[in-house]
């Protein structure tokens, strides 16, 4: 009778054993995964910062770029209204003193409007302002830097969204570690069976999800 009892007795440590031992590695692995989240996760909103602040600074030189063009641009209109008014009243000396003036962006679009005949050509732009030769720098700049900014935005948007995966990843693993841990307490063999099961699978899920996700490992 006693030999018959026998093997009953010595498997439930064997199984018991064999429980713990792998709820000792998941605890292992998802205490070592949910620090990576942690770092991966503070890593991110580094990322978000910085291109935050760069963002910032575009936003800021394409404002300064956008003021310089429109300034100069005022300048542009008020030089030309005076040649047009000194060239209406016949004064040829006034006409080539503001002619000689016009900042070298303007010339250009000045001379493509006189050749199109305005005083005469009806299909004519109304002022060399229309002109396609009428191009400056500066406002060429500020869109050029508007775009780098929008640019820099998707970028924190990315690097945001970025860092709440891997916070989710954390919480995920926190949620592996529980039930790896309650694997190690519980009585009944299948709730430790089935409380281990559903910490491996968590972790499973987590993992896939983190591995597959950015990585930032700059200084």
């Amino acid at each position: 009778m006693r030999r018959a009892g026998r093997p009953a007795f010595v498997s439930q440590p064997a199984k018991r054993d064999w429980v713990e031992l792998a709820a000792t590695v998941l605890l292992a692995l998802a205490a070592v995964a949910t620090a990576w989240s942690s770092y991966q996760a503070a890593r991110w909103n580094g990322e978000q910062a910085k291109a935050s602040a760069a963002t910032n600074k575009a936003r800021i030189e394409a404002a300064r770029a956008s003021d310089l063009a429109n300034a100069q641009t005022e300048i542009d209109v008020a030089t030309f209204t005076q040649w047009v008014d000194a060239f209406a009243r016949g004064e040829r000396f006034l006409t080539n003193f503001y002619r000689e003036r016009f900042r070298e962006e303007f010339k250009p679009a000045v001379n493509a409007w006189i050749a199109s005949r305005p005083l005469r050509n009806p299909d004519a732009p109304l002022t060399p302002f229309a002109m396609p030769q009428y191009r400056l720098a500066a406002r060429a700049e500020a869109a050029r830097l508007d775009a780098r900014a929008e640019e820099l935005s998707a970028q924190v948007r990315r690097n945001i969204q970025r860092s709440t995966n891997y916070v989710l990843g954390v919480v995920l693993f926190a949620v592996a570690l529980f039930f790896a841990a309650m694997s190690t307490k519980l009585t009944t063999p299948h709730l430790r069976t089935a409380a281990l099961a559903l910490g491996a699978l968590v972790f499973f899920v987590a993992f896939v999800w983190i591995v597959t996700s950015p990585v930032s490992l700059s200084v």
